[in-house]
């Protein structure tokens, strides 16, 4: 390569040397490893992915095609016919949906992640308080819960409130807030729902109060102490170092779990006049239910499930996209 000189750079007649061009064989080496880097991470998720497909992926599309269809069981299989979005349409006019199945969804879901991510945050906060041998009792009690069936939970709580006989029914006749001989808990809708959110609360709290107790172990205790020297108390302290530091923490058990209570199905099922016979608490995953194997409504049945589907893409979405807003905040 020769050297130039040229007269109006930084000092005159300074040789500044040109870089070569790259040859032909070095530019294809540079395309074929970033080539290589692309399609790894794509090469190693393959097996995954293709699982994924055929549990998730396909009975999706099943489903969304079913939505379309006036479809007939019988012997020996089904027969199908095509009628475009009118289940949907059906679906979307119907008083049932927008006055009873959709805001039971909604506020049930709301309310249940609420007192979810509080009650979690709480235990967890008592959780950090505690020496290391009382926080491994505490942790392993809570965590039964957590492991327990939902079918199972669910019908304890059906015995506390049993109508005459149940624990509940029983303290509350005996303080003469209620008559337990003609007070029903489950008649009505918002009882109903009270019980629901204290059975899927007492399910779900465990799993919140672990994951941000492994969030408040990695704060520094400087940060407190320097806050307490400051004058800060408690609250304070909770709002200035404990929530902007484990920040990702809370974003991700609160979009799980509302993820989890927009599709709760067992816990509403299970309970007296939630398998259908009470259309005044029906919820989206209920309704599907009911509309599909209860009365053979196949197709209106695939589109609310579909609609569910939806709402929960949605969910996920701005869980993916809060997620990396964060992370391109902490970068």
């Amino acid at each position: 390569m020769k050297d130039t000189f040229v007269g109006d750079g930084p000092k005159e007649g300074t040789a500044v040397r040109r870089p070569a061009a790259p040859r032909p064989e070095h530019e294809a080496a540079l395309r074929k490893k970033k080539l290589v880097n692309l399609t790894r991470p794509w090469l190693l998720l393959a097996p995954s992915l293709i699982v994924l497909a055929g549990l998730l992926l396909w009975p999706l599309i099943q489903v969304g095609k079913l939505s379309l269809q006036d479809y007939v069981v019988k012997f020996g299989g089904g027969v199908g016919t095509y009628v475009g979005f009118e289940h949907y349409s059906d679906l979307l006019g119907s008083e049932l949906l927008w006055k009873t199945v959709l805001p039971n969804t909604a506020f049930f879901a709301i309310a249940c992640v609420g007192l979810t991510v509080a009650i979690g945050t709480l235990v967890a906060l008592l959780l950090n308080r505690l020496g290391p041998v009382w926080r491994l009792i505490c942790s392993i009690a809570i965590l039964a819960a957590w492991a327990m069936p939902a079918v199972t939970g669910t019908y304890v709580w059906i015995w506390l409130f049993q109508p005459q006989d149940g624990m509940v029914s029983q303290i509350a006749g005996s303080m003469g807030l209620i008559d337990p001989e003609t007070t029903n808990w489950f008649t009505e809708r918002g009882p109903f729902y009270a019980i629901a959110t204290l059975n899927v609360v007492h399910h779900g709290f465990p799993f919140v109060a672990i994951t941000v107790l492994a969030g408040l172990m990695t704060i520094p205790k400087e940060l407190y102490e320097a806050g307490e020297l400051d004058g800060a108390n408690a609250w304070q302290r909770f709002w200035k170092i404990t929530l902007p530091t484990i920040k990702p923490v809370f974003l991700v058990v609160t979009i799980l779990s509302t993820i989890w209570d927009f599709k709760v199905f067992t816990q509403i099922y299970l309970m007296p006049g939630g398998d259908g016979s009470n259309e005044e608490v029906y919820n989206l995953g209920v309704f599907s239910y009911i509309q599909a194997f209860a009365k053979n409504d196949y197709g209106t049945g695939a589109a609310a499930a579909v609609l569910l589907t939806l709402l929960l893409l949605v969910i996920t979405i701005v869980y993916i996209r809060t997620l990396f807003r964060q992370g391109d905040e902490d970068l």
